[in-house]
């Protein structure tokens, strides 16, 4: 079975903020999910070039037993909540594709990242043929609407109806402003909450960051406890 979905987020930055605010966030989120022998390992991050595309290439490992019900975690072999994702990052489009060592080739996720300076309009932004553009489900993705959000994945702080950029001036976001949901949803809530951390870095700065962060992930997997959104926020 293969189902197509097409998430469209609208965000108070652009397209060149987002390129840096992203891998920042992508960072930081890392380090909440890790801990107790779960989380995120990075195996590579380095320069690709392919086909003429250049970008930079990632591939982690995403270790989850505990992010899913105690029931399954009885029933399926450890292998079942391990996941591969390898990225290809030539911003501002970006491909991934998430794997699973028990599934095998009968698990695929494959995303493709457009980002582009508008408030989502653009339809059919990769460029499908008619019959595959047909079975698309569009999915807006609204960072400032808190009904998209559960109760246990709210936190005021990274609320993006009340926060305020001291150093850029944008928000609080009303409820006019353009949710799976709830991934990109939390995940773009707190890039732009984030936005006084990551707004003045360059992209030197990232890649120092990310080298750190990969040795701080290896550090907090083997010690402390599981850490991130757990099964019973499901």
């Amino acid at each position: 079975m293969v189902l197509i979905k097409e998430y469209r987020v609208v965000l108070p930055c652009s397209v060149e903020e987002y390129q840096v605010g992203q891998l920042f966030s992508v960072a930081e989120a890392s380090k909440n999910e890790t801990g107790g022998g779960e989380g995120i390992e990075v195996l590579k991050n380095e320069p690709y070039e392919e086909h003429g595309e250049k970008g930079q290439y990632t591939h982690k490992i995403y270790r989850l037993k505990s992010k899913v019900p105690a029931f399954i975690q009885l029933l399926a072999p450890e292998s079942a909540f391990v996941f591969h994702e390898k990225a290809w990052n030539a911003y501002p489009y970006c491909r991934t594709e998430v794997t699973n060592e028990y599934m095998k080739d009968n698990f695929l996720i494959k995303i493709e990242t457009w980002h582009k300076p508008d408030l989502g309009t653009q339809e059919n932004v990769h460029k499908l043929d008619r019959s595959t553009w047909q079975q698309v489900a569009v999915v807006p993705i609204d960072i400032a609407d808190r009904s998209q959000v559960s109760a246990s994945d709210y936190k005021q702080d990274e609320d993006p109806a009340k926060f305020k950029s001291i150093k850029t001036g944008r928000g609080p976001l009303g409820p006019l402003w353009k949710q799976e949901k709830r991934i990109f949803t939390n995940f773009h809530r707190q890039l732009f909450c984030w936005i006084d951390k990551w707004v003045e870095l360059t992209m030197d700065d990232i890649r120092r960051m990310e080298a750190e962060t990969q040795k701080e992930l290896d550090e907090l997997r083997k010690k402390g406890e599981v850490r991130g959104t757990s099964a019973a926020d499901k």
